[in-house]
């Protein structure tokens, strides 16, 4: 073999080689690896049947430690949330030459993830899994291995930071204590569940200054006269319940989103699992990226943005309904009007005021429409994983719109606690919008590690 020959040969295996090399760039930079990550998260969720605020706090704190290393990585795409979100400070690491953002930030995301759920396998196994696949495609040990150790870091900053939010102290603090008086919340059928998070108002906030900074108006009197406006509220869910149509019903279960319902049929009862409203909203923060063809890195920031407003939403509509206390319509309608009467879906376990979609379907709606604008028509298939058609919306507005009335529908809220709800939700919004930058002006930082 003549030496022509050989250094020709020599060099298509270079090249081969070289491409090969190059694979695992273009799946990190694909925003379907971030995309991957964030419903593996949800379907541990699920499968861990986290309560509605618990599961928000797991969006929030991993989807910020995932933001942070970019941020830290691209400084003139992006504000670090050090000195926004309370108590924050931005992780001062130094950046090996040899880190890949997009792998470190998934990698950031992956292990908080991971500490603030329980089946830690499964989601281990996913993350294992996507590794495995980088390799194949010539993901370099020293790149996989910087990668990982800034990811950690940052990480470790974040998690420093949330053992600090009082939840490790709530879970010790008494449950509550039912009140006699009619007006007061009781725990409702079929289980009697106690009251989940009467104690989240001492969660620390994001970026609203206080649980109590945005506080509705408070409810009705309570009046069982029947010509009371309370009554009127309370007949009005009664009537809604027993003249359900079909597009009414099919409303109501697409926003079900309760973690856990159970059926007894006997002596036998069994559960269903399901997504809860937090995470049917970081769903259609995933629909609307795709929609978008959104970057990895504006993926990452909304889903960011979103998980910090469904956060906050819910500390703020926590703090009312543990406030207000107030009772439940099944509970009323069962004492006061009919005694067989039952709602269309199962009754959360916790007070009616205000409602707990309304407040967080409105924070988020009014985030992503500052992020994608006023007139974004979706198909949301957030719930098809669970047996249920797709609707679709044109705007995020109109779908929360949608979310909120659905609790009437649902025969589990009465109107002022969903219209309360959905103002509470667009203050809190609002000032999230107002007061979180996430963006500075620049390109993407070209990246070839």
């Amino acid at each position: 073999m003549n030496r022509y020959r050989c250094g020709a040969i020599i060099l298509f295996f270079l090249t081969v080689a070289c491409e090969q090399d190059t694979t695992y760039q273009e799946t990190l930079k694909n925003p379907e690896s971030y995309q991957a990550i964030q419903k593996q998260i949800t379907d541990v969720i699920v499968y861990d049947i986290f309560s509605p605020p618990v599961a928000s706090r797991i969006y929030a704190y991993s989807n910020i430690a995932a933001f942070e290393t970019l941020a830290q990585n691209f400084p003139d795409r992006f504000q670090s949330l050090g000195g926004q979100v309370t108590d924050f400070t931005s992780p001062q690491f130094p950046i090996d030459q040899n880190v890949n953002p997009y792998l470190a930030s998934i990698h950031a995301c992956y292990l908080v993830g991971k500490t603030l759920i329980f089946s830690e396998d499964k989601l281990e196994a996913f993350y294992n899994g996507f590794i495995e696949k980088l390799e194949d495609e010539g993901l370099p040990s020293s790149v996989k291995s910087s990668s990982v150790a800034y990811g950690k870091q940052v990480a470790d900053h974040v998690m420093a930071w949330a053992d600090k939010d009082m939840y490790k102290q709530t879970r010790t603090f008494p449950k509550y204590t039912v009140k006699r008086d009619d007006k007061y919340w009781k725990p409702t059928p079929p289980d009697y569940m106690d009251g989940i998070e009467p104690h989240w108002k001492e969660i620390r906030p994001l970026i609203i200054d206080s649980a109590n900074q945005f506080v509705p108006k408070p409810p009705l009197e309570f009046n069982m006269d029947s010509t009371s406006e309370f009554y009127s509220q309370l007949k009005e869910v009664y009537d809604v319940g027993v003249l359900l149509d079909t597009e009414r019903v099919d409303i109501a279960k697409f926003w079900d989103c309760n973690p856990y319902v159970s059926h007894h049929r006997g002596h036998a009862m069994f559960a269903t699992k399901k997504i809860t409203p937090g995470g049917h909203w970081m769903g259609i923060t995933a629909i609307a990226n795709r929609k978008a063809n959104s970057d990895f890195l504006t993926t990452v920031e909304a889903f960011t943005r979103t998980s910090i407003s469904l956060f906050d939403g819910f500390i703020a509509c926590w703090d009312e309904k543990w406030r207000s206390l107030l009772v439940r319509p099944e509970t009323l309608i069962n004492q006061y009007m009919d005694e067989e009467w039952k709602p269309l879906l199962q009754t959360p376990p916790f007070p009616e005021y205000t409602s707990g979609h309304s407040v967080i379907s409105r924070a988020a709606a009014v985030t992503l429409t500052n992020f994608y604008g006023e007139n974004f028509s979706f198909n949301d298939t957030s719930e098809m994983d669970y047996g249920l058609d797709s609707r679709e919306f044109d705007s995020f507005i109109e779908a929360s719109d949608e979310a909120a009335i659905s609790r009437l529908y649902g025969g589990i809220h009465y109107m002022m606690a969903i219209k309360e709800g959905v103002e509470q939700g667009r203050q809190v919004g609002e000032f999230i919008v107002k007061n979180l930058e996430t963006s500075r002006q620049g390109d993407e930082v070209s990246l070839v590690k």
